[in-house]
């Protein structure tokens, strides 16, 4: 077996296009349009499978907003310098919600952000 996506219900798909794009430097990797199914695809990542995980931005057409549920939790990305990361994506726009920091009960430095709906992105410091 071998993970292939996460899907994340979006409000808006150019707006979620253009931050895991321009602010989180993911490449936009195909895209989908059912029109008569009512709903948009945009598949989103660092690289696209099987080397690499992606994320599927599934817009149905005539929904803005979802409630989040206390499910769900968040996607985890690695990155070299979690500080460093936070200040780009912060100047491209985005919403740090917990600054760089060693996690609780360990020394792992982490942040999360949040994109345009919402959903929660760890950044994990390590070798990447």
């Amino acid at each position: 077996m071998r993970f292939l996506h996460t899907m994340l219900r979006v409000g808006d798909l150019q707006r979620s296009i253009d931050f895991y794009t321009n602010v989180m430097g993911m490449k936009l990797l195909r895209t989908t349009e059912r029109p008569e199914q009512k709903y948009s695809l945009a598949f989103v990542g660092y690289g696209s499978n099987p080397e690499q995980a992606e994320i599927e931005l599934t817009y149905n057409h005539g929904v803005s907003s979802y409630d989040m549920g206390s499910a769900y939790g968040h996607i985890a990305i690695g990155v070299a310098d979690v500080k460093a990361a936070c200040e780009k994506i912060r100047v491209g726009g985005g919403t740090v919600t917990r600054e760089p920091g060693p996690v609780k009960g360990g020394s792992t430095v982490i942040a999360f952000v949040a994109d345009p709906d919402g959903y929660k992105i760890e950044l994990i410091e390590r070798d990447v």
